[in-house]
């Protein structure tokens, strides 16, 4: 059954008529297939405490309105983030992330989702005289997903114990406090801040459930802008001396550079950018180093990159009052445009980036001011000295921020301007010619996988003094498929849950049962599935019951497609690095075709959830390397 989309079926986002990608997050335009479907979810529970006592002898229509603005506020709240409010049950909530859609980062949204819901809950409390308190939980894992469920018509979307768990670690939450489960903690514990929690004894289960108990989020960057990696860069020096001759291009020419690094996730290019946030620090000339990122939820300001660079610059903390953040942003421009007229200008057409009050989304004659405006702040702060500006994942960014960037690459000349940008190739879906103008400022990076020499040697370092036995390095290998992020998960997944192990002659890998994926992989993996049209995913998933290995004529029969449509579907799931075909090997059904996976999993129910994995990514075929 086919129905037709009113909504974006990524974000929901509402589509204009003959939209071929969503405006809201850029996913391409599909009819949706429904039907039920395996999942990995984040489930968050929240539940006002007492509220039994509260309600008790009150009128029925005097407590639901007491309690129109809870609902009203918690939905907000957990959309922003993502989240599928699947139901409201008095005075709780209960929503789902990775429903319909799979993101790389569920349980971070789920998390980050409870910590804002308690703050909610406290402004409310501010707003209108209450004294509430609330119980809030996360937990992660399968469930299965009804995809014609309708949440909002009271039909219920996710079935599996993962939601029993959520609810019991909720009701054993402090007041005002956040459990989370295990997976969910192994999956956030770099970002988030956790706190040491009771295992919960719940009804039903045979062992008390580890718990962790969510304080706030991490800052991502340390006190100086930088992270410090204890391991040392592998594989990634010509790379990096690209990024350094970039910038002393920006620095003697008479041109801004412009450089965008792509690749999948996982690649490195958060950590080749940081490499050369290392080799700038240690120069001996001062640079200004600005950062801000592209999130595929909660702000809603499609500026919010720029606005975290602009706050950045001008010292704007969270907690500054309006008064405060209008001083220090005029501080910041009148020392990059000292002319008080133009200053003022340009102040006008930056408030709303820092939250003052103003308008920096109108279109025509205010759109090129903001433009311009914007452009003669950076130019000013550059003038004085060389600025590198580092936008992260403009994959996710607007029209009007990638807008502004081209403009600002474009636009600035004559003073030492870098402008580094990183992006997942799905960018080039909606701007095939982005980063490749063919001007000596524009650079396009690419970043391919480690090769099995360079991912060898970074295994070694991941396991430290450790010396890796050729059998378990060959597992791991095969595993990481030259992505580092897989290499470095595997490895604290395998150490933390036992299967690698310490013994007297050295690392032994117990494979008696089959080697789980980490959640943050398999986040990564469920989303790059789900970001498929559905007919190539569901011949991905005809493939998958066939094996690692399948041939052509097998896949046409067991999907029931003429055989040029399935030779599309596999052309197009080839160049996107899900198979490939092995040409060397002859067999009578045709091409065979091997899945770029890191493994089919064992259970014919389970073969089309542990999907595939890129052995080669940033391919030449894939349409957006130049």
């Amino acid at each position: 059954m086919v129905t037709d989309m009113r909504a974006c079926w990524a974000c929901q986002a509402e589509l204009p008529s003959g939209a071929r990608f969503c405006p809201a997050c850029g996913t391409r335009v599909q009819a949706r297939h429904v039907g039920e479907e395996r999942k990995v979810v984040t489930v968050l529970f929240a539940d006002l405490v007492d509220s039994t006592a509260r309600a008790d002898r009150r009128d029925p229509e005097d407590v639901r309105a007491t309690l129109i603005p809870f609902y009203e506020r918690m939905r907000a709240v957990l959309e922003r983030f993502g989240g599928q409010v699947e139901k409201f049950i008095g005075d709780a909530v209960m929503a789902l992330f990775g429903a319909p859609v799979a993101h790389e980062d569920d349980p971070e949204r789920g998390v980050r989702a409870a910590l804002a819901v308690r703050d909610a809950i406290r402004q409310l409390n501010e707003q209108h005289g209450l004294d509430w308190s609330i119980r809030v939980s996360v937990a992660t894992g399968e469930a299965v997903i009804d995809l014609e469920a309708r949440p909002e018509e009271g039909l219920g979307m996710a079935a599996g114990d993962i939601l029993n768990t959520g609810s019991r670690l909720a009701q054993a939450a402090p007041i005002n406090g956040i459990l989370v489960d295990e997976s969910t903690y192994r999956a956030t514990r770099h970002i988030i801040e956790f706190g040491a929690a009771e295992p919960v004894r719940a009804k039903g289960k045979a062992v008390p459930l580890p718990a962790w108990q969510a304080i706030a989020s991490r800052a991502r960057l340390d006190q100086n802008g930088l992270q410090r990696p204890h391991i040392p860069l592998v594989g990634r020096r010509d790379e990096l001396s690209l990024l350094l001759d970039a910038f002393e291009r920006a620095r003697s020419g008479p041109t801004s550079q412009l450089v965008t690094v792509v690749g999948e996730p996982g690649i490195g290019k958060s950590r080749l950018i940081l490499e050369l946030a290392s080799e700038v620090d240690i120069s001996p000339e001062t640079v200004y180093w600005r950062q801000g990122r592209s999130l595929p939820y909660g702000e809603e300001t499609p500026f919010w990159a720029l606005g975290e660079i602009l706050k950045a610059h001008a010292g704007i903390l969270r907690t500054d009052d309006p008064t405060v953040t209008e001083e220090k942003l005029r501080q910041a421009v009148r020392q990059a445009v000292p002319e008080p007229a133009e200053a003022g200008w340009v102040i006008s057409h930056m408030r709303p980036l820092v939250g003052l009050p103003g308008d920096a989304h109108g279109g025509g004659d205010r759109r090129s001011g903001d433009l311009a405006a914007w452009r003669r702040f950076f130019a000013g702060v550059a003038a004085s000295l060389p600025l590198i500006v580092v936008f992260e994942d403009i994959h996710w960014a607007d029209e009007g921020l990638l807008e502004f960037i081209d403009h600002l690459a474009a636009q600035s000349t004559g003073v030492p301007l870098m402008i580094v940008c990183t992006a997942r190739p799905l960018l080039f879906e909606r701007h095939p010619g982005w980063g490749a103008r063919g001007q000596p400022h524009a650079l396009l990076l690419p970043l391919e996988p480690l090769s099995d020499d360079d991912t060898a040697t970074l295994l070694g370092m991941l396991v430290e003094d450790a010396i890796l036995p050729k059998k378990v390095e060959q597992v791991l290998l095969e595993r990481a498929a030259g992505n580092p992020l897989y290499a470095q998960e595997y490895v604290r997944m395998l150490v933390d849950r036992g299967f690698l192990r310490r013994e007297a002659d050295g690392l032994r890998l117990d494979q008696s049962e089959a080697l789980p994926l980490p959640e943050s992989i398999k986040g990564m993996i469920a989303a790059r599935l789900d970001a498929l049209p559905h007919e190539e995913k569901s011949l991905l998933q005809s493939a998958a019951v066939v094996g690692r290995a399948f041939w052509f004529g097998a896949l046409a029969a067991l999907s029931d497609l003429p055989h040029y449509v399935v030779s599309e579907r596999l052309a197009a799931l080839e160049r996107k690095e899900f198979v490939r075909e092995e040409h060397l090997v002859p067999v009578s059904g045709g091409s065979r075709y091997a899945s770029t996976t890191l493994s089919f999993a064992t259970s014919p129910m389970d073969r089309f959830h542990v999907p595939a994995v890129p052995t080669s990514i940033g391919s030449r075929q894939s349409g957006w390397r130049r």
